[in-house]
């Protein structure tokens, strides 16, 4: 009998990094040449000793940390997130306007299933974010390429040519996963603008806010009064504290949104994790200093980047920023052929630019990704000795 499968969730393809990991089997990797694994953007190392700490005295001492809890997050996590965002961003932020998630990808979902149904449209920039496309490919939702062209940066007129009847919303990364950009506030405005123009829905994923090389707000939306009838912002927690497996996001949206997005929630996972969240609370109130020494480390490894590219002259960098470097290489054979062979034949896992792309966009074969969080300086003086000496 053959297997009864979703039309829709059959034709997503799989996940990128799952299957990238495939391509490790049976692959030895010798003393001398171990493997540079940067194919993945989550950090690697636990969260700080401190913090450690502190999860287990929510572990053993906090018995309602092991219950349900509300849907959209512990009161005073959402409280603590309008308070700095208000800060940071200059605007007027409402607890009653956040709304914390398993995770950013739980955000986008839910953001996504408030927003667009079955047949409808959402403009995504490429390279795109690929559990963005999956989560639309799965729900029925048509993702419209956007194409950034090598400055990696969207264009606004570009995308109002693609908003029609169906369209619902448009989506920015920044900084940009995959391609490390940061967009300008002059951009984003002029995206917030055209959005609000036409009645949709602007989504801007800041899950790498912490790691912007700019000082002060990336962008002045919330300063607008009436932000919350056209923005949507989300969140990783993730990133900042190494809370990876614990698995908390946020969103700010209207009130009335969020009340939509509680139905989603509540019939998904309940409630956020309950430790993770106050894990995140904990990080908000003690970490800012050991934040912001990470964000430094990120900026100098971003820095070893830029200065190391030179050392491949037929390669270009496209972007670079946050935790991304992303490059076009100088070989005539696809990216996702070439990124397979890196493995075996120089020890390198990184990611195809043909997983952040439409299947018809060739400039996707002639792009890598290279997620740098995970290796240091002298590690990303290695990549790039192995880069300059492979052939396919």
């Amino acid at each position: 009998m053959p297997l009864l499968l979703n039309p829709n969730l059959a034709a997503t393809f799989p996940p990128p990094v799952m299957e990238a990991r495939r391509w490790l089997e049976g692959v030895d990797f010798p003393a001398d040449r171990p493997l540079l694994n940067v194919s993945q953007a989550a950090p690697v190392d636990p969260p700080p000793q401190a913090l450690r700490e502190a999860i287990a005295d929510v572990v053993l001492n906090t018995p309602e940390a092991h219950l349900y809890g509300p849907v959209l997050g512990l009161p005073e996590l959402r409280a603590r997130v309008a308070a700095d965002w208000s800060k940071a961003y200059g605007g007027t932020i409402d607890p009653s306007q956040v709304a914390i998630t398993s995770g950013c990808n739980q955000a986008f979902s839910a953001t996504m299933a408030t927003l667009a149904k079955e047949g409808d449209e959402v403009i995504l920039p490429t390279p795109w974010y690929f559990n963005h496309k999956m989560w639309l490919d799965m729900t029925g939702i048509t993702a419209v390429p956007l194409a950034t062209g090598p400055s990696l940066i969207p264009d606004v007129n570009a995308a109002g040519a693609l908003i029609g009847p169906r369209t619902k919303a448009i989506v920015l990364v920044t900084p940009n996963n995959p391609g490390g950009v940061e967009y300008s506030a002059e951009t984003v405005a002029a995206f917030y603008q055209l959005a609000q123009s036409h009645g949709i829905a602007l989504v801007v994923d800041e899950t790498y806010r912490d790691f912007d090389s700019r000082d002060g707000a990336p962008h002045a939306l919330f300063e607008d009064p009436d932000w919350a009838d056209t923005l949507i912002h989300l969140y990783s927690f993730s990133k900042a504290y190494r809370l990876t497996g614990h698995r908390v996001g946020a969103m700010i949206a209207s009130e009335d949104r969020l009340a939509e997005v509680e139905k989603f929630l509540d019939t998904v996972a309940i409630c956020p994790n309950q430790i993770g969240q106050r894990a995140a609370l904990w990080g908000m109130e003690n970490l800012g200093q050991w934040l912001a020494g990470e964000r430094d480390e990120i900026l100098n490894r971003r820095a070893a980047i830029e200065d190391g590219a030179p050392a491949l002259p037929d390669w270009t960098l496209l972007g670079c920023g946050a935790y991304f470097a992303y490059m076009e290489h100088p070989f005539d054979i696809p990216s996702n052929e070439l990124a397979q062979k890196l493995v075996q034949n120089a020890g390198v896992l990184l990611l195809p630019g043909t997983m952040f792309t439409p299947a018809d966009d060739p400039a996707g074969a002639r792009q890598l990704r290279i997620a740098f969080a995970n290796i240091d300086a002298a590690g990303i003086a290695t990549l790039f000795k192995r880069l300059a000496t492979f052939a396919p």
